[in-house]
Formats: C-alpha cells, sequence, structure tokens
C-alpha cells in the first residue's frame, strides 16, 4: 500500500507498522496504518458501529462521519497525528489514532513527547482482544515518534475500554475530572507491562491451536471422485479415526451436478460456500495454482483454519517462495491461520475429537505426548517407532514448510494443555530462536521438552523455511537450549528412546542407578555406560542366568524401596535350560512379574526401565504393563500424600492436578507417583493465566484427560537405555534447581551512566562509522572499569630501550609478549617471555624475539608486569540478531579451542547460570585442584562473569566483549587483554508488540 498523495512527503508511508496479529479467540487480524485511501472503509466501518459505542466514543450521539470527520481520520502525518486500523478481509474492524499534545492539551509538534489517544471498535468483535493488540501497537509507534505518555478520557461507564487501560501493565495515573475517567499512561515498557503482553500472547497463539486442533467440522477440498489420491486418503483417514464432528468432501468439478453426490458416504460439494453450513477447518489437497481461490472460498465463509497439503511452494525454488508468500498473505487477511504448505496433517487422538486429517492410515493410540515435526518422512517413522513401544500420542502435527504456524505456536498450546504430558519435537530449523528459547524454558518448567534437530552441519535452513541468519554454531545453540531445560538429543531413536521413559516414568530423584539381572556381563556393560553417561551406579546385583521371573519380582520390589538408589535398570536375558527351551516363554511371564513388582511397591517413586537381549515378547509386553506412573485425570497428576519424587519441590504450580490412581493391573491401595510432567513449575515460569491481562483466565481445554495405561519402557542395548535414564535425570536436576532461580547481582560500584556517557560519545562522535567501531586499549579499559573490571595496563614497547622505559615504569618482573593479529594469543608460536627480572634480560628477550619472529612493527610488542600465576581461561560475550546477547567461557589454548570446550550462557546471567558455566567445561578439574595443583578463585571468575553479562545487558550497544587471557590464581585474578566492540544495538523484536512473523 502506498502513501496517500497529499500527505507529507517527509514522512512517507511507514510500511515496518504493518503488522499480523492472533487475537484471544484464536483468529488473526492485520494492523495497518490508516491512509486516505481509506475513507470509504471507515465510512463502512463507522455504520456498523452501534449508538452506543459511538456515544462512548464521542461523548456524544453521533450517528454518523461528516466529510470532515472522514478527511481527519484518514490524513495523517504519520508522526504527530497517527491512526492504525484493524482489518479482517480488507475491511476494517476497529481503530486506534493518536495526536500530539502539548502540556494544555492542544495540538503540537515535537519537542512535546504527550499524545492524546482513542479507540473504537466494532460491537461485533469486541471482546476478542483487538483493543489490547491495538495498544501494543499504537504505543510502539508513539515510542519510536518520541512521544513518551498516552492521555486518555473515557467514560466512567465505558468499562471495557478502562480495563484495556488499566489492565495493560504501564505506569499509570488516573483521575476523576468533568464527569470522565482521565488516565496516563508512561508508555516505558515495564516488567508488568512486558509479562501482559506475553500472557495474552501465549493465550491467543494456544488459542489458535486448539482451534485447528479441535474443529466440530472439516472440509476435504480435493477430494477426487475415484478412490486413491491424496484427498480421499484423508477423507477415508478421517472417518477411519472416527471423527466426531461434521465432515464435507469438496471437489470442484461436481460444479453443475445434477443431484447429491456422496464420496465414501459423506457429502461432497463443489465448493466450501455450496455446503451451506459452518466449516472451522479446511483440508487443502489440490494443486498449487488452484490453491488461492480455494483460501479465497474458505476465507469467505468463515473457515477458521487451513492444512495445505499441496506442495510446490518455497521447497520448489523462488517462485514458489513467492507463491508461499501470497498465500499465508492471502489466509491471514481472512484471520484464517495455516499449516503447511507441503504439511503431512495433524491428529487428535482426544476421544471427543479423534482428529485424523492426515496421510498416515493409521491413527496412534491415545496417550500423553505431543508430537511436532517439520517432515513428513520423519513424522512417519516417529508415529511408527512410538506405535511399536506402546507410546500414545495426544496430538501429532507434521507442519511442512512451516510458513505460518510454528513449533513456538504449538508449545504454547502444549504448555498448559491437560492431554499432554511430553512434548517431542523434530525441527530442522527454528525460525525464531530467541521467542523458542522463551516457550521452551517455560515449558520445560512443567513438563520435558525432547528436541532433535536436523540440518546441524549442512551450513543452510531447508528449502522453503525462513529463518533468521545467525553467526554462533550450532553447539552454541545447543547449551543455550540445555541452559532453557531442554532435552537436546542427537537422533530420532533418541528422541523416541527419551520420550517413552518421560512419558511412563517419574523423574529420577538423583544419578544413583540400581542394576539387577540375569547377566553379569550385561550389568557390566550397563554400569560403565552409567559412568559415560555421569551417573552413579551402584554395583549390580547378579540374580544369575537361574534366576526365575519370581527373582526378578524380589529384586526390583527391593531395589523400590532401596533408598540409596534413585532410579533401575532390570538387565534380561533367555535362560536355556538342558533341553534348550527357554524357562521365560515368550517374556509375557517376565513382564507380569514386573508388572506385578511396580504396583506392589509402598510409594514407588523412582523409574524402571527394562534392557532385554533376544527376550521374545518382552518388548511387546512390557508395553502394556503399568509402570510407577499413575494414571489422573487432568494435566499431569499429582502425586497422593507423601509419594512425591525425593527432591523435587511440593508447592502447587502448573503441571499439578489431583491424587491419581495406579493405572490397570495396579495392586488396589498402591500409591502412584509423580510422572515427569507433575512437577510444579518455578515461580519465574508461573503460567500465563497468572498475570491478569483483564482478558480472562478460562481454559477451555481444562477438562480432566482421561489417562490411558502406561507402560516400562524396555530397550535393545543398554547403552540407549542409560541415555535416556540419563536425559531423564539432567533434567530432573534442572527442574528442581529451576525450582529456586538465580539472580543477577546488584554491584555498587558499578557506574551505568558515566559508561553510558562514554558509549555515547564514542557511537555519536564525528566521523563514526555506523557499522560500530572497536574501541582501543584506554577506551576499552575505561569502559571497562565503569563495570568494575579492572584490565592490566599494557605499554607499547616499539624499540629495545621503550621497553625499558616501560619495564621501570610498571616495575620488575615484567612479561614481554607481541600484539600482532597473527601471533596474539598464541603462546606456543613463542609470542611471549615471562618473568624478566633486570632490564638485561628484558633486552636479551626482545632481541630473541625480533630475531625469530620479525621486526618490531610487524611484532607490536608491549610489556606488561607479570601477575600471580593461575590458569588462563577466556570470558567473551557477543549479540547474535537471532538468539540475543550471548555470555561464553572457556580455557585458554589450543587445546580447549580444539577440543571446542567452550561453555555459553544467554544473558542477562544469573549467580546460579555463571556458576554452572563455570563447571560444564570438560577442562573444569584444572580449575578445582586436579591433580594435587591448587584451586583457583572461582568466586572471583563468577564475579567478572556476572559484570560482563551486566554490561552487555545494560547496554545493548556492547555488542562485543573479550576478556583474553583472564589468569585465575588462588587469590583473585587478572585481566591481561580486552577487546571491546560498539555498534548501534539490533532491534529486539521480542520486546516489540504481538506480531506474526511477516511475510
Amino acid at each position: 500500500m502506498q502513501s496517500a498523495s497529499d500527505q507529507l512527503p517527509e514522512h512517507d508511508y511507514p510500511d515496518h507498522w504493518e503488522a499480523d496479529v492472533v487475537l484471544r479467540d484464536g483468529g488473526t487480524a492485520r494492523i495497518r496504518p490508516i491512509t486516505a485511501d481509506d475513507a470509504d472503509r471507515l465510512v463502512s466501518f463507522y455504520e456498523q458501529v452501534s449508538d452506543e459505542s459511538k456515544y462512548y466514543r464521542f461523548f456524544a450521539p453521533y450517528p454518523r462521519l461528516s466529510a470532515k470527520d472522514v478527511h481527519r481520520f484518514t490524513h495523517h502525518d504519520f508522526v504527530d497525528r497517527v491512526g492504525l486500523a484493524a482489518t479482517v478481509g480488507g475491511e476494517f474492524i476497529a481503530t486506534v489514532r493518536y495526536d500530539r499534545i502539548n502540556d494544555r492539551g492542544l495540538p503540537a509538534s515535537a519537542p512535546a513527547d504527550e499524545a492524546e489517544v482513542a479507540f473504537l471498535v466494532q460491537d461485533a468483535h469486541q471482546g476478542r482482544g483487538v483493543a489490547s493488540a491495538l495498544l501494543e501497537h499504537i504505543a510502539a509507534v508513539a515510542r519510536e515518534r518520541d512521544i513518551r505518555r498516552f492521555a486518555a478520557e473515557v467514560l466512567p461507564a465505558n468499562n471495557k475500554m478502562i480495563k484495556v487501560f488499566t489492565d495493560a501493565g504501564y505506569t499509570q495515573k488516573r483521575s476523576f475530572e468533568d464527569g470522565a475517567v482521565r488516565l496516563h499512561l508512561d508508555l516505558e515498557p515495564t516488567d508488568r507491562s512486558l509479562a501482559v503482553q506475553r500472557a495474552r500472547e501465549q493465550r491467543a497463539e494456544a488459542r489458535s491451536v486448539q482451534r485447528l486442533l479441535t474443529p466440530r467440522s472439516v472440509a476435504v477440498v480435493g477430494a477426487g471422485r475415484a478412490p486413491g489420491g491424496v484427498g480421499r486418503t484423508v477423507l477415508r483417514n478421517l472417518l477411519g479415526a472416527g471423527y466426531t464432528g461434521r465432515v464435507y468432501a469438496v471437489n470442484a468439478a461436481l460444479a453443475g451436478n445434477g443431484g447429491p453426490v456422496a464420496f465414501d458416504g459423506v457429502p461432497a460439494h463443489p465448493s466450501v460456500a455450496a455446503i451451506g453450513e459452518p466449516v472451522d477447518l479446511a483440508i487443502v489437497a489440490v494443486p498449487a495454482e488452484r490453491v488461492p481461490e480455494v483460501v479465497a472460498d474458505c476465507g469467505e465463509h468463515g473457515v477458521q483454519g487451513l492444512v495445505v497439503l499441496s506442495a510446490g511452494y518455497a521447497e520448489s525454488g523462488a517462485d514458489g517462495r513467492e507463491r508461499q508468500r501470497q498465500l499465508v498473505r492471502q489466509a491471514r487477511s481472512y484471520g484464517m491461520r495455516i499449516i503447511g504448505p507441503n504439511a503431512f496433517g495433524i491428529i487428535n487422538t482426544a476421544a471427543d475429537v479423534r482428529l485424523n486429517a492426515s496421510l498416515a492410515p493409521q491413527t496412534p493410540a491415545a496417550g500423553r505426548i505431543g508430537l511436532f515435526t517439520q517432515s513428513g518422512a520423519i513424522g512417519i517413522a516417529l508415529l511408527a517407532g512410538l506405535h511399536r513401544r506402546g507410546a500414545g500420542l495426544s496430538s501429532f502435527i507434521s507442519a511442512g514448510n512451516r510458513a505460518d504456524v510454528s513449533g513456538n505456536d504449538f508449545l504454547q498450546h502444549w504448555y498448559d494443555d491437560p492431554g499432554t504430558d511430553v512434548v517431542l519435537l523434530y525441527l530442522e530449523s527454528i525460525g525464531n530462536p530467541r521467542k523458542f528459547t522463551r516457550l521452551a524454558r517455560r515449558t520445560a518448567a512443567v513438563k520435558p521438552v525432547v528436541v532433535v534437530k536436523g540440518a546441524r552441519h549442512s551450513g543452510s535452513a531447508p528449502p522453503g523455511h525462513r529463518v533468521p541468519v545467525t553467526r554462533i554454531p550450532h553447539a552454541t545453540v545447543s547449551a543455550l537450549l540445555r541452559q532453557a531445560g531442554v532435552i537436546r538429543v542427537d537422533t530420532v531413536t533418541e528422541l523416541v528412546d527419551a520420550g517413552v521413559l518421560l512419558a511412563a516414568q517419574p523423574l529420577p530423584a538423583g544419578p544413583r542407578v540400581a542394576i539387577l539381572g540375569n547377566s553379569e556381563s550385561l550389568g557390566l556393560l550397563t554400569y560403565d555406560a552409567c559412568l559415560t553417561e555421569g551417573l552413579r551406579p551402584l554395583r549390580p546385583l547378579d540374580l544369575t542366568t537361574a534366576a526365575e521371573p519370581a527373582d526378578f519380582r524380589d529384586a526390583l520390589v527391593a531395589a523400590l524401596a532401596d533408598e540409596t538408589s534413585d532410579a533401575v535398570v532390570v538387565n534380561a536375558i533367555p535362560w536355556v535350560g538342558e533341553n534348550g527351551a527357554t524357562e521365560f516363554g515368550d517374556g509375557e511371564v517376565l513382564a507380569a512379574s514386573l508388572r506385578e513388582a511396580v504396583a506392589s511397591a509402598q510409594a514407588p517413586t523412582k523409574p524402571v526401565v527394562v534392557v532385554h537381549v533376544e527376550m521374545g515378547g518382552l518388548a511387546e509386553a512390557l508395553a502394556v504393563a503399568t509402570s510407577t506412573r499413575p494414571t489422573a485425570p487432568g494435566r499431569g497428576a499429582a502425586a497422593a500424600p507423601g509419594s512425591r519424587p525425593t527432591g523435587l519441590p511440593a508447592a502447587p504450580g502448573p503441571g499439578t492436578a489431583g491424587p491419581g490412581t495406579a493405572g490397570p493391573g495396579a495392586v488396589p491401595g498402591a500409591a502412584s507417583a509423580v510422572p515427569a510432567s507433575a512437577v510444579p513449575a518455578p515461580a519465574s515460569g508461573a503460567s500465563a493465566s497468572a498475570v491478569g491481562d483483564g482478558e480472562g483466565d478460562a481454559d477451555p481445554g481444562s477438562a480432566p484427560v482421561p489417562v490411558p495405561p502406561a507402560t516400562i519402557p524396555s530397550y535393545p542395548a543398554a547403552e540407549r537405555a542409560v541415555r535416556a535414564l540419563a536425559e531423564a535425570v539432567r533434567y530432573g536436576q534442572w527442574r528442581r534447581q529451576a525450582a529456586e532461580p538465580g539472580r543477577v547481582p546488584e554491584y555498587e560500584d558499578i557506574d551505568e551512566a558515566g559508561a553510558a556517557a562514554l558509549i555515547e560519545r564514542v557511537l555519536g562522535g564525528d566521523g563514526a562509522d555506523p557499522r560500530g567501531v572497536t574501541l582501543d586499549t584506554a577506551q576499552a579499559g575505561e569502559l571497562l572499569a565503569r563495570y568494575g573490571i579492572a584490565v592490566l595496563p599494557t605499554l607499547p614497547a616499539p624499540t629495545p630501550d621503550a621497553a625499558v622505559a616501560a619495564a621501570g615504569r610498571l616495575g620488575y618482573p615484567v612479561a614481554l609478549k607481541t600484539t600482532a593479529p597473527h601471533l596474539r594469543h598464541r603462546p606456543d608460536l613463542g609470542g611471549v617471555r615471562l618473568d624478566l627480572a633486570s632490564e638485561e634480560q628484558l633486552r636479551t628477550a626482545y632481541a630473541e624475539l625480533t630475531e625469530v619472529l620479525g621486526k618490531p612493527e610487524e611484532l607490536l610488542p608491549v610489556v606488561q608486569t607479570m601477575v600471580p600465576r593461575g590458569v588462563d581461561t577466556v570470558v567473551r560475550s557477543a549479540i547474535d540478531p537471532a538468539v540475543g546477547a550471548v555470555l561464553s567461557f572457556g580455557l585458554a589454548g589450543a587445546a580447549s579451542e580444539l577440543l571446542g570446550d567452550t561453555a555459553h550462557r544467554l544473558v542477562p546471567a544469573t549467580d546460579r547460570d555463571v556458576a554452572d558455566l563455570v563447571r560444564s567445561l570438560r577442562t573444569a578439574p584444572l580449575l578445582f585442584g586436579w591433580r594435587g595443583s591448587a584451586p583457583v578463585d572461582t568466586p572471583a571468575l563468577e564475579e567478572v562473569l556476572l559484570r560482563v553479562s551486566r554490561l552487555v545487558d545494560d547496554h545493548p550497544e556492547v555488542v562485543a566483549v573479550s576478556l583474553e587471557p583472564v589468569v585465575v590464581a588462588a587469590r583473585g585474578l587478572s585481566v591481561l587483554g580486552a577487546t571491546v566492540r560498539l555498534a548501534p544495538p539490533p532491534p529486539r523484536t521480542d520486546l516489540g508488540p504481538r506480531s506474526l512473523p511477516s511475510y
């Protein structure tokens, strides 16, 4: 859309203000600036507003807009006067405008920093959260135009609009003047306003997914006359799953057909319009060139969402990418959301829905796992693997090109979905890593999130996926996801292995593992695997090959009751008698004994896994055996009194429900354990509904959900079982730590204002490079000193005499080192001479350096005073456009660089984050007295990490910091070198108003 001809040329149409938003009911709307071309739309919109709403807007009867009104409300300079409209189908459903005013309330221009704001929402769209979304966007526009406050006058009876303002979370003042409520809002974002915004985002996006998963009616567009083909296959799968809603078939070739037609007993129509009844979800299976007419047909007749199976989009090249952009724009213009294109489909196993709108011929069993995949082929493999392991699904989504609905949307849904206990994700790209990390952390606080990522080493996103450019390596992204509580695995097999364990068993309270079985060798393999994964295995209990099922049962009962272990691994091999027959038959007898042991345990709270070798039928039998996990209504049932796992918090929170009972086959009266999802969330990850935002907290999906029988997971190899168990142990530890989050310390000696002034002076100076600047040594030292980080003085030594003079100023002993880029931080190349105690030693070292490595002007030698010996480390921070500011730590030297032994945390880092950061290195033992050496001052090291984190968080213009080396001694530390780069900060998309990714 272009700016109107009569608008000021210096203020062009601000197309970056355009945005698609998800509303409270899950539908979408387009927000954009109002221009002179919108006169007819504005008049039509106003005619559909009730007299009462008009009275609330103008404080008097105002039946129609005059020509002068229309001109005033459609002509803006986009600086002092701005109007935004929310549109659906190209028509206005709501408007908001501001006019800059001075301290007397009269029209003004900058530098006046206050504006009067007013809203009008069409009655049919009130209650959808449109005004709240418009307030977020008009506030962002105002801040961009240097407006800091909004003023609004509202009639006391207009409670809805008063609530929009008061619940927004901004700092505000309220008064009553001349019969109206006068409100003043400070537009600077606050923790409260950000929390409200994210709570509304979660509720809206979760609702949009729920609408896709729980349609009351489905139309399959593209169902052919003859059996076969994609459309008829989906139609058959819908019927085969027993879908509880209404089903329609649509085939354009039926136009002009005389009588009624049915496909597989389903009424068939030539278009969605011809159905004549509401349709909530359309499955689109027509060639790509015909999709636009289908989208228009659906949009004009109230369809809420689309699953586009059609291929030929961004995965097919440049033309396909443009076709995909047009598809998303067209669907959003009607308020519809899209799964796909090039999707495999969606499945919801809930008993009151039973939706299989996919190409999967068999609907998976109902269960507690939510599965999202970006690949149809991987989706098929995962469905088959989970089915073989006896794991049921709550929902399944294969999103294809994920042009609109993505994994982030489903994390919003699964976060408080009462039917899902475990989230499994196969991702080939992460479209918004910063948001994904935030959502994953919140979801992981109440239920496990397991991720396997494909295309890790290809260097580019898969065809069809729009992703931001990132400079950080995959290993760093993985570390940041683990910081957020995500369970990162490397293969699809590991994804299934971890998923079946977490869905069926409680979280272990610690790393101690009991091992029992009838094979000493298999027990030793399990013991070794536990050590490899960082677990603490107990001495294996060998039941001998003569053990019978009853022996397994008794040993497992004892292990579950033993307080010295946190988990149990049962190993089983066939016992072959003298006549060659196996005593265990096909494994069902042993499975029954293990089931009996689990059910009879007193308050069992330990996970049990089974490793089997050629035990016929054991895996199948265990797949239907009851585990220590309960069956209970609600999301993630809580334990019966007294049955909480050791070390896990007991306070209620998201993810807990009422007391549960053991599943089928359990001994009556046996206590139940807590499943992986039932541990309460930490306070910092509170449910979105805990933040009052004035939009209602009703959860339409919060009805009790029956839990199917859980299983005892079994594995054909000890390494696979232990790896899955280790992931559960680490996740349980993260949950316990997340229940008591760390803090960002306040340091009284930090001079934030002084640092800001220095940064402004450097970036705002004449001739400053808009791309940024690297500070010189003095400037870097000054900026770091403002945050309490002292850098050891360094004096240049261009000649031997200059080196001697520098040493005289600093005092002997000194170090002589080169600073040439190709030699910097490379002591292995001989560019450093230490402990030079006299002028003679210094001159000798200088001569040796210049003789061996080059001329002084090439080496750029410097002199520094010696510091106490310790461990050389490196502290860095950088801002990545995709994930934000990242704090990194490692030991200096080629060995760490070669091994890639660097740890990472997101900024701002807490005291707990940096303590874990320091200890997460493989080479961390060098800091804690390895092989009898003296431990170094890790508290001082952690303080430096926290100060660097504060610097980068307080000043986003600090885009890179490198302290190298940081020598950590037994007492204190010394920063020997520092590099700081400043640049205009990249935009923070996570702090702006709610919006969908732009197309």
